[in-house]
């Protein structure tokens, strides 16, 4: 490949709310036993990237432990390899990263001894399949500076939660608003970019100088005038996780099987950190319909559309409902829950209801199994 990738994976997200308490957004589980982040991972490794580095920053460490070894996503190799860069205290930099931009800024001098070409830069919060060779070869078929991947939204999309793009009949990109109020255009950024490797310097130090921290606002969007910066529209699945709702409507979608077909059963392939966990156990009485159960689960109850994580154990005449469970949560016999999402390790008791309305509840309880 002629491209090294850089995934930013430092983000809180404040529509996630109290999902984040935590963990960083790129750590969110995700169809049973994902994390967010092994969609952009299996992406850079399925097009044979051999170099990516991970810009982390909040609540790093479900993230760090998912990260601990390269050899899942197959980038333990002599040449290339899975790099972590959290923010560092040097003799030239005292702060946090600031933004986007100076994530990057701070850890120039990888990019800088990279031989690449190119290099991508994507979110480590999205959910979809992409051969970036297919982006790469677009990036330079029409000698591009920047190119963006979007894709187009259906009507009825919330477009405050994304950046919208307009393109002229070539396909450049000629109007990019971040999160408008009133939207003009169905059109959005993915949070994919390709860059030629010596330009991305160049701006990202021009960027310091001026004082400026966001790769966004302050080099896509202010130099799309002087820079030629195309659009590659992506036609499969994609999907954001940066609030409650999306992060729900995500995981549901796993229990629609042409989704789940997409990415479990067509090539390439999706990776994860794998766990050692037996396969999960259905017992006489339960009832499963229309759902995700991953391994180690045990369940007793009724399970209706959706999705139970790891070593999830649900009680004697419970029943879940429009919900995700998370990993190792325990529910006490005599539940109800609907609409809702478990955060994980929580311990509910029996003989308990919750019924999330409109937006899906959050429960979070006390972990009463461990003393920790």
């Amino acid at each position: 490949m002629r491209a090294m990738g850089i995934i930013l994976a430092g983000g809180k997200h404040k529509g996630l709310k109290g999902l984040t308490i935590k963990r960083a957004a790129a750590a969110m589980p995700i169809a049973g036993h994902f994390r967010a982040i092994d969609f952009a991972l299996s992406n850079m490794t399925n097009s044979q990237i051999q170099k990516v580095a991970i810009l982390t920053q909040y609540n790093t460490r479900s993230l760090n432990e998912h990260l601990n070894s390269s050899k899942w996503w197959n980038f333990g190799r002599k040449h290339g390899g899975m790099y972590v860069f959290p923010p560092t205290i040097t003799q030239d930099s005292q702060d946090w990263y600031r933004g986007t931009s100076d994530a990057i800024y701070q850890n120039l001098a990888f990019l800088k001894k990279t031989h690449e070409p190119y290099v991508v830069v994507c979110s480590g919060d999205s959910v979809y399949k992409l051969d970036y060779n297919k982006v790469l070869d677009y990036h330079v078929e029409k000698g591009a500076d920047i190119t963006i991947v979007v894709k187009d939204m259906p009507e009825g999309t919330d477009m405050s939660r994304f950046g919208t793009i307009k393109t002229d009949e070539d396909g450049r990109v000629t109007s990019f608003e971040e999160k408008p109020i009133v939207a003009t255009s169905h059109t959005i950024s993915c949070g994919i970019y390709v860059f030629r490797r010596r330009q991305l310097i160049e701006l990202i130090e021009r960027c310091k100088e001026e004082e400026r921290s966001d790769l966004v606002r302050d080099i896509i969007i202010r130099y799309l005038p002087v820079k030629k910066t195309y659009a590659y529209k992506l036609d499969s699945y994609w999907a954001g996780i940066n609030t409650v709702q999306s992060y729900y409507d995500t995981n549901m979608d796993f229990l629609k099987p042409d989704v789940r077909n997409f990415f479990f059963k067509e090539d390439p392939a999706l990776f994860t950190k794998m766990m050692d966990v037996p396969p999960a156990k259905f017992n006489p009485q339960a009832i499963v319909r229309d759902s995700l159960i991953a391994g180690g689960s045990i369940i007793n109850g009724i399970v209706e559309n959706s999705v139970i994580f790891n070593q999830v154990y649900i009680g004697n005449r419970c029943r879940i409902k429009n919900s995700i469970i998370l990993g190792d949560a325990y529910i006490g016999d005599d539940t109800y829950i609907e609409n809702c999402i478990v955060e994980s390790r929580s311990t509910i008791p029996a003989n308990e209801s919750y019924h999330g309305k409109g937006e899906p509840e959050i429960i979070i309880k006390k972990n009463d199994r461990f003393h920790l």
